[in-house]
């Protein structure tokens, strides 16, 4: 079931205004008919191929039926009044004739197209696999729909008529369609909000500690360039604004509203801002009740307002053709190229700060708050597009749609570095995001999953995004993990080394010719080694062409320059760092450390080069660096779409789910009959097997499974275990029937009725033990998992995960990621493990996770691995009731 099918959801249109999209019923004759009655002869004439006003009472009646298998009749409404119908209904198996319809004055906005998405998803949960409409020839604004979905579609001409075939099998094109549609009619919706060209503050009060006034100051005083007014009954002016008494009374209607009023007041105060006209607002207020943040979100949705907030701190467009400054921070905003969105005011205050500490600046800045409408993916989606913002920056402790946001994320980190900090890593962490944000903290793991797929950059503190920020600002970014290192110190050449080589970058060794260069170049008793010794009596041009050699020589990547002020220097301090931004754009990054810088980043002006980042400590320009470096591989590695779907049996594998949630409605652990037929759907290789129930059942199975050395495996079972090793159900190394029988007797004297019966398995070859599995989260979906198996495998946590559906990058991210991985290559003298075959395990995991919704845990475990192959010896699997839901349907939250 999708949202679609049940209170409808609100979506935007390609004008950024807002419609609301729902199932028809027998309430909508009415309206149903209203719609074609108003339609133009032409209008009717193109939907029904003639004029007569049957048609449309026939429409109005289908609509208004009630419901029944292979009919779906979807409305699109604005302000109250049906502006759209698209229907459908089942012609013969897999296929569906479909019907559309918009009203005539809200054409070009994009309702057909958006309608035909959301009846595509509800046919597919019906199991339609293609549409067929017919139409004029002269039609030619219905056959560009059809045309422009990004699904296949076929033309058939008849004489006047057309008829088209559109194929229901999602890909990336029809994804990448979406998101171009998205992305227009969000930006679209966004302009009021960031681009206003008139705002008011509701809420200014009197005294000098109120926030509304606060937000009213910056207004004023950052020369906002539209028309800015004010709301205060009690107060002719404030801030030297004149004030209305109410919303009502504002002499001109606003595209934005800044609330600042008691959590009380606000959704009254919501609707009185929609039914002024006004088109979004940002609500600074704190402390509304759940029921309140509702009621403020269902004025936002009933006129079709966008919403940033509530409990936040504002919003800012640095633009000189608009000086937006519409929060309550202190102090000015530096116009510049990062674009910030932050859930938490505090962490914005600081950001804003550092960026404009160092002389980066803002393009956009976005306080989210609670997120109760306007959302990261928001954000990402107006900078790849505003032309000036060229640096993303996101602080994030909940996410709503996130592979909606990944695919965003992904999309925009191709054109310019997204830079997140990483808050919530521990369980403590977790909690306070959720009491700050009043929404679920996500998972690390499933967290870092998305960030890394997405080539966002997360970063642990704020002070490590903006070590980041100031490197990527300003440099280049390098084309490998080779650093060198410069130093007129020992000392700080060493310290350097360390945390380059801690954070995953190299020093490699340098040429001999590249050695004799630079000892030319510097003065005597210099070392060129890796890192070079430019000594202290280094003098600013020596140390210059130092730099400027090593940064145009292919030997390294980057060049990492540490410099302490000394007595016996030939160049002042000033001097040496000034030789840095000289060298005119050299061909690599250049980081400078200097151990006695007051601040623990600046970023030094150019002097007829390019602004050098400068850090106090080693470790900071270390990490800023290694980011830049993992950046800069995510995005030399070709974009990637899902590999196409696995070689598998998915019919069989539904049924299998289908039939076992009928008799466990609630869900549950599989027991091994049923996970073994699941897995074998799927082709992932398992130990072979028997189950037993009884003494003799069992001697019959180790009789048929022993191997040429005859020893077997018995696993007790009963619903519910979870842990064998733990509960010593697992008896190993049998070697006889005496063995099987004794250890059959064992087992049952220990666990008595609770045990239903046993698994019995040849013992397995000796191998590597892997573990693999998926999880499936309620909001991100499924997550796949790989790593280090065996009983140790949740002491060791050596796991790498990555959201389903992988991608073949995302494949060999699994298998390298894990500390583990020198044993699947091969280490100390053995041989590497069958890695196509274990790729081919993970493919399965992901297109059963992806395929089945209800499939809330696989863990498989161990996985055994070795040059012939890998092999499933023990597997659980558990299921829920839970229907699919298509995480890139176009709707609002």
């Amino acid at each position: 079931m999708t949202e679609t099918r049940h209170d409808g959801v609100h979506t935007l249109l390609m004008d950024g205004t807002t419609a609301h999209i729902r199932r028809g019923g027998p309430g909508d004759r009415a309206a149903v008919l209203h719609l074609y009655e108003a339609m133009s002869p032409q209008n009717l004439r193109l939907r029904f191929f003639g004029l007569s006003h049957r048609s449309g009472e026939q429409a109005a009646e289908r609509v208004a039926a009630p419901a029944h298998e292979g009919y779906c009749a979807l409305i699109a409404e604005s302000e109250g009044s049906l502006i759209g119908l698209a229907e459908y209904q089942l012609v013969e198996a897999g296929t569906a004739e479909i019907a559309l319809a918009v009203a005539d004055d809200h054409h070009h906005q994009g309702i057909g197209t958006l309608l035909l998405e959301h009846l595509i998803d509800a046919a597919r949960t019906e199991k339609v696999s293609s549409f067929t409409a017919d139409a004029l020839a002269e039609n030619h604004e219905m056959l560009k729909v059809f045309a422009d979905l990004g699904l296949h579609s076929r033309r058939r001409f008849k004489g006047p008529d057309v008829q088209c075939t559109v194929e229901l099998e999602p890909g990336e094109e029809y994804l990448a369609a979406v998101d171009a549609r998205s992305a227009v009619a969000d930006v679209a919706s966004l302009r009021a909000l960031l681009a206003p060209r008139s705002v008011a503050v509701i809420g200014a009060g009197r005294s000098a500690g109120s926030v509304g006034r606060a937000v009213l100051r910056n207004l004023r005083t950052g020369a906002f360039t539209g028309l800015l007014q004010a709301v205060n009954p009690s107060a002719a002016a404030i801030e030297w604004v004149g004030c209305h008494p109410d919303v009502q009374a504002l002499s001109e209607v606003p595209d934005l509203a800044v609330l600042a009023v008691p959590a009380a007041a606000i959704s009254r105060t919501a609707r009185e801002c929609g039914a002024k006209g006004i088109r979004a607002l940002v609500v600074v207020s704190a402390g509304l009740s759940p029921q309140e943040s509702d009621d403020l979100l269902a004025a936002c949705r009933r006129y079709g307002m966008r919403l940033v907030g509530p409990n936040c701190l504002g919003v800012a467009n640095t633009d000189p053709a608009l000086k937006l400054n519409a929060t309550f921070a202190a102090g000015r905003l530096l116009p510049g190229t990062a674009g910030v969105a932050v859930q938490s005011g505090g962490v914005g205050i600081a950001v804003l700060e550092g960026l404009g500490r160092l002389g980066i600046g803002v393009s956009t800045f976005v306080s989210l708050g609670d997120k109760r409408d306007v959302s990261g993916n928001d954000m990402l989606q107006w900078w790849e597009q505003d032309q000036v913002t060229d640096l993303a920056i996101l602080h994030l402790e909940s996410f709503g749609n996130p592979r909606a946001f990944s695919r965003t994320a992904r999309r925009l980190a191709r054109t310019m570095p997204v830079l997140t900090v990483d808050a919530g890593r521990t369980s403590a962490g977790r909690r306070a995001a959720a009491t700050h944000s009043a929404a679920a903290a996500t998972p690390t793991l499933t967290r870092q999953a998305l960030f890394t797929q997405a080539g966002i950059i997360a970063t642990r503190t704020i002070g490590e995004l903006l070590d980041t920020a100031a490197f990527l600002h300003s440099q280049p970014l390098p084309q490998g993990a080779r650093v060198a290192v410069v130093t007129n110190a020992g000392g700080a050449g060493v310290l350097a080394a360390d945390a380059l080589t801690e954070a995953g970058l190299t020093l490699p060794v340098l040429g001999a010719d590249l050695i004799a260069d630079l000892l030319a170049l510097l003065p005597a008793g210099a070392t060129a080694t890796n890192p070079v010794d430019v000594t202290p009596a280094v003098g600013e041009s020596q140390l210059a062409a130092c730099i400027d050699r090593l940064s145009a020589h292919g030997a390294v990547d980057a060049v990492l320059v540490a410099l302490v002020p000394t007595a016996v220097a030939l160049a002042t301090g000033d001097e040496l760092t000034r030789a840095l931004t000289h060298i005119a754009r050299p061909a690599r990054p250049v980081a400078l450390v200097l151990p006695a810088q007051a601040t623990r980043t600046e970023l030094l002006p150019a002097h007829g080069g390019r602004a050098v980042p400068s850090y106090a400590d080693a470790q900071d320009a270390a990490a800023a660096l290694a980011h830049a470096a993992t950046y800069a591989q995510w995005r030399a590695r070709p974009a990637q779409a899902p590999l196409p779907p696995f070689d598998a049996d998915t019919e069989a594998a539904a049924t299998t789910v289908r039939r076992y949630l009928q008799t466990h409605p609630e869900g549950g652990w599989l027991d091994p009959r049923t996970t073994a037929e699941l897995l074998t759907h799927y082709r992932i290789p398992q130990l072979p097997w028997a189950w037993a129930t009884t003494e003799d059942e069992a001697a019959d199975a180790a009789a048929r499974l022993a191997g040429p050395d005859g020893r077997v495996v018995m696993k007790a079972y009963w619903p519910g275990l979870i842990h064998k090793s733990e509960q010593r159900a697992v008896l190993l190394d049998l070697q006889n029937e005496a063995q099987v029988r004794a250890a059959h007797r064992d087992l049952a004297t220990r666990f008595g009725d609770l045990m239903t019966g046993v698994v019995i398995q040849p013992l397995a070859e000796r191998g590597t033990e892997l573990f693999a599995g998926v999880t499936q989260d309620e909001v991100f979906g499924p997550l796949v998992l790989f790593g280090l198996g065996g009983t140790a495998t949740e002491l060791l946590t050596d796991h790498a995960a990555r959201l389903a559906p992988l991608t073949a990058g995302d494949v060999h991210d699994l298998i390298t990621s894990p500390r583990c991985a020198p044993l699947l290559f091969g280490h100390r003298g053995s041989g590497p493990v069958d890695l196509n075959a274990l790729e081919q395990l993970l493919l399965g995991l992901s297109s059963m996770a992806f395929d089945l919704p209800q499939l809330a845990e696989a863990d498989l475990n161990p996985v055994l691995a070795g040059p012939r192959g890998v092999t499933v010896l023990d597997a659980r699997v558990r299921l829920i009731p839970r229907a699919a839901h298509d995480p890139y349907l176009r709707r609002l939250r």
